[in-house]
């Protein structure tokens, strides 16, 4: 098979989930996810977050997720706020537009939202006296980690965080990579701190050993009303819920979830030590498990014959950015094999 690094959702589950997939195939277990594995997940999920009163929904993938998040907490006539490079305003296919809401994009910095320019922008929102004729800025959406593998600090995340009290509207944060965000080196926020700066937020279990599914956690009695109703209109809930069940019950036992996800930051800090060594430059400097790394097209082009990876963006005529994601299963044998192709 050809050596791939091509994005953190190329393997199929870790083995314990499928292991425990199979000893409970012959269960007969109620649908929709009213199983006693879901309800323990939902307990684990409670307690790693030391948050006994959230709200928690398991909903089938990421773009889903988003979807049908946003759009609940929106009324007809209100927007979500998100970085010009956000997963929603790039690479969902227009799928909040779509469910009838614009994404009002505001600049990226390396990825990340800038808490001064949000407040620029809602302070010049409201004192504009035609806003009866626009689009209502009425939520933020953030992910952690961006797009571009990096991290809002704690004091970043408050900030936002206090702007949408101030203004009175939810802060989304997007976790599809939730894992590999905190437990980054350089990340000093927990679960938690997630949970008390932000008023939903989802754990990534696509990208984050599972075969697929993530799990929505609404802080602070914040969940819509009837919000399992909506997911079950956007095509989101499973019959078989208990595929959801089992596996999040699985991460979240034995700190599962985080033990694989501070391995693939590790195996990613040594993928970067490895491009540096063989002097290829980085666009930027992540701190997690995706690596952004600038090649010239005719390398691009020989390097790809060889190995999987994604193009990310032109950077000019002559060079692009590539990226390059270790997952939760990459082993130092592939990273042998990188070096040996570098």
């Amino acid at each position: 098979m050809m050596l791939s690094f091509e994005s953190d959702y190329i393997e199929g589950a870790h083995p314990t989930i499928l292991e425990n997939l199979e000893k409970t195939n012959y269960e007969q277990l109620s649908g929709y996810g009213a199983d006693i594995y879901t309800e323990r997940a939902i307990e684990k999920i409670r307690k790693a977050c030391c948050r006994p009163d959230a709200e928690i929904f398991f909903l089938s993938g990421g773009t889903q997720t988003n979807q049908v998040v946003i759009s609940s907490l929106l009324r007809s006539f209100e927007g979500v706020i998100a970085a010009e490079t956000g997963h929603i305003s790039v690479h969902e296919a227009g799928a909040i537009e779509y469910s009838g809401h614009k994404v009002i994009q505001l600049p990226g910095h390396d990825g990340k939202l800038d808490a001064e320019e949000l407040r620029q922008f809602l302070e010049a929102f409201y004192q504009d006296g035609n806003r009866e004729h626009m689009v209502f800025p009425g939520m933020v959406y953030l992910s952690y980690p961006t797009e571009f593998g990096t991290l809002y600090s704690k004091e970043e995340l408050t900030a936002v965080y206090s702007l949408c009290k101030e203004y009175d509207i939810p802060l989304y944060l997007d976790g599809a990579r939730l894992g590999y965000g905190l437990m980054s080196r350089k990340s000093d926020l927990t679960l938690p701190d997630i949970g008390d700066l932000c008023d939903v937020f989802y754990i990534g279990g696509t990208k984050v050993g599972a075969l697929m599914g993530e799990a929505v956690v609404f802080t602070n009695r914040r969940a819509p009303a009837h919000f399992f109703t909506s997911v079950k209109q956007h095509g989101a809930l499973l019959a078989k819920g208990r595929l959801l069940g089992i596996q999040f019950d699985t991460l979240f036992t034995d700190d599962l979830y985080f033990r694989i996800s501070r391995h693939a930051d590790e195996m990613a800090e040594e993928m970067k030590s490895l491009f540096l060594s063989k002097g290829y430059e980085l666009y930027l400097d992540s701190p997690t498990n995706q690596q952004f790394v600038i090649l010239d097209n005719d390398q691009m082009e020989k390097l790809g014959k060889a190995v999987k990876f994604s193009f990310w963006d032109k950077l000019d005529d002559s060079h692009s950015v590539v990226r390059f994601a270790a997952s939760w299963a990459t082993d130092r044998e592939s990273l042998d094999a990188l070096a040996q192709l570098l």
